[in-house]
């Protein structure tokens, strides 16, 4: 752990905050208030990748969001100190005892305030009745925030996975309190939707970018501080011969071209599966659909 040491003594939470969800913000909510309280500073650690895929290399969770949109997206919710840090074996390999010592030197933890499944240490060892007996012995507070359902389902990264893997965009906004965006830089493609007559800028995103379920999706896409309505194709394009998952955006209203440029993408509503077209004609006429069922989507949802 590098020298980060702040000025006054701080209160911490700790984790991935994947997405940075509903449920995390109310767990930073609380967080927040009670350094108020105890006129301590306000801390989250985020882990630069998920534990998991450490610990158990072969394991590939899917990211809501790459490192850089959390640390926004945590910076966003008003807490004084946002510290990525990367989890490593050796970190794994830590005693709950030894890593409480490191945040206790190194960034004068006086509290932490975590969920009620938290732990921490080598093999979770650090559950929440480790982490009270370690509190009373090393003097340092353990607050626990309930979990925040939403429509009766615990608000977390896993059910907004879930819901995207259904194509589900409504609940996963409801989960996240604000639509899924995916963001990238703008590559170069076969030009295809440039012979149909409907210009598509290629997106990559980072690997192990979380991707809702194949099919064609009402967005909203921005560049360059503007906002455009948009049609996204997310699949293989079956009519051109499939392959490879790619991740088309048409932009309504654009002129220009995206090459090189950064595009993110706000996914509101699913329109309908990836589907296999005869002729390019029929694609083309089915494209002018989505693009009448999308705007009134938009519209719908406050979104155009």
């Amino acid at each position: 752990m590098g020298r980060l040491t702040p000025q006054k003594d701080i209160l911490l939470t700790i984790g991935v905050f994947d997405g940075v969800h509903l449920g995390h913000k109310h767990l930073i909510s609380r967080l927040k208030e009670l350094a108020r309280k105890q006129g301590y500073l306000s801390g989250v650690i985020t882990f630069s990748q998920h534990p998991q895929e450490v610990l158990s290399p072969r394991t590939r969770l899917p990211s809501l969001t790459g490192i850089e949109q959390r640390l926004a997206l945590l910076q966003d919710e008003g807490v004084d100190i946002v510290i990525p840090l990367p989890f490593t074996p050796q970190l794994a390999d830590l005693s709950p005892k030894q890593f409480l010592k490191l945040l206790k030197e190194f960034l004068k933890m006086k509290g932490l305030v975590v969920g009620p499944d938290f732990s921490l240490g080598k093999d979770r060892q650090g559950d929440i009745e480790t982490l009270r007996r370690l509190g009373r012995e090393m003097a340092f507070s353990v607050t626990v925030v309930p979990p925040m359902t939403i429509d009766g389902e615990i608000a977390s990264s896993t059910a907004i996975r879930k819901a995207l893997a259904e194509g589900d965009m409504k609940r996963a906004r409801k989960l996240l309190g604000r639509p899924f965006r995916l963001q990238g830089r703008v590559v170069t493609g076969d030009r295809r939707g440039w012979e149909l007559g409907f210009p598509t800028a290629n997106l990559e995103v980072a690997p192990g970018q979380a991707l809702p379920t194949g099919g064609v999706y009402a967005c909203r896409a921005y560049i360059e501080g503007k906002a455009y309505p948009a049609m996204t194709n997310i699949g293989s394009r079956p009519t051109f011969g499939g392959g490879e998952q790619l991740i088309e955006a048409y932009l309504l209203d654009y002129n220009g071209d995206l090459y090189g440029h950064e595009l993110a993408i706000d996914i509101i509503g699913r329109l309908r599966d990836e589907k296999k077209f005869d002729t390019a004609e029929q694609l083309k006429e089915q494209i002018a659909q989505d693009i009448k069922q999308g705007k009134a989507m938009l519209k719908t949802r406050g979104e155009s």
